[in-house]
C-alpha cells in the first residue's frame, strides 16, 4: 500500500513538472539562451620583427588572436616604408567585386588586441569596416612575395564606417593582414575586405 502511494505521488510530481499552465501534456516549451563565449584574456609580449618601420613605443603586452586561416609565405619578409593612414570613409564595392572577407570581434576588456586575417587571395584594394569604436595602432599587409606594407594609424580612434585601408593599382596577392587595435566600445567588429 505504501509503495503504491509513493509510486502515485512520484508520477504526480513528474506529470506536474512536465506540464505547466497553458501547455498540454507532451508539449515542452524550449527556451534557448545564448551567451557569447568569452575565453580568459591572456596577454603576451608584442612581437615585431627587425626592420619594422614604426619606431614609437608600442604596447608592451597584447592579446593575440590566431588567424583562422594559415597562410604560408615562402619568401623572406622585407618591410617597405610605413604609410601614414588617412581615414577616407568610402562605400564598400559591390558584392561581386569582393574577393575575400575576414572578421574579428574585440572587446574593451581585452585592451590591445593583435589580430591576423588570413586573406590569401589576389586583388587591388583593401577595405577596413569598423563596427563600433576602435583605437588603431598599425596594420601590416603582407604580400605573397614577402613585401610587408605597414600602415600607420598613429594610435587614433575611429568610429563605425568603411574605410579604404590600402590601394594597389596592379593586382597583388595579399597573404595576410595584421591589425593592432583596441576597442573603445563594449565590442568592436573589425572586418577586412579585399576587392578586385
Amino acid at each position: 500500500m505504501k509503495t503504491s502511494i509513493l509510486n502515485f505521488l512520484s508520477l504526480a510530481i513528474v506529470i506536474t513538472a512536465m506540464c505547466s499552465p497553458g501547455e498540454s501534456f507532451g508539449q515542452r516549451r524550449r527556451v534557448v539562451v545564448t551567451h557569447p563565449v568569452r575565453h580568459p584574456v591572456v596577454h603576451t609580449r608584442l612581437v615585431v620583427r627587425p626592420g619594422h618601420p614604426i619606431h614609437r613605443v608600442l604596447p608592451a603586452n597584447v592579446a593575440v588572436r590566431t588567424a583562422r586561416r594559415t597562410v604560408l609565405i615562402n619568401h623572406p619578409l622585407v618591410y617597405l616604408p610605413a604609410l601614414a593612414w588617412r581615414a577616407n570613409a568610402v562605400a564598400l564595392p559591390a558584392r561581386e567585386q569582393l574577393v575575400r572577407q575576414e572578421s574579428e570581434t574585440i572587446a574593451r576588456d581585452e585592451d590591445w588586441v593583435d589580430t591576423n586575417f588570413g586573406i590569401d587571395a589576389s586583388g587591388n584594394a583593401l577595405f577596413l569596416d569598423i563596427n563600433g569604436k576602435a583605437k588603431l595602432n598599425f596594420a601590416e599587409v603582407t604580400f605573397a612575395n614577402g613585401n610587408v606594407q605597414v600602415v600607420d594609424f598613429n594610435e587614433r580612434t575611429y568610429g563605425s564606417g568603411v574605410y579604404n585601408l590600402l590601394d594597389f593599382a596592379d593586382s597583388r596577392h595579399v597573404a595576410t593582414v595584421r591589425i593592432l587595435a583596441k576597442s573603445e566600445s563594449d565590442d568592436t567588429r573589425l572586418s577586412v575586405y579585399l576587392s578586385k
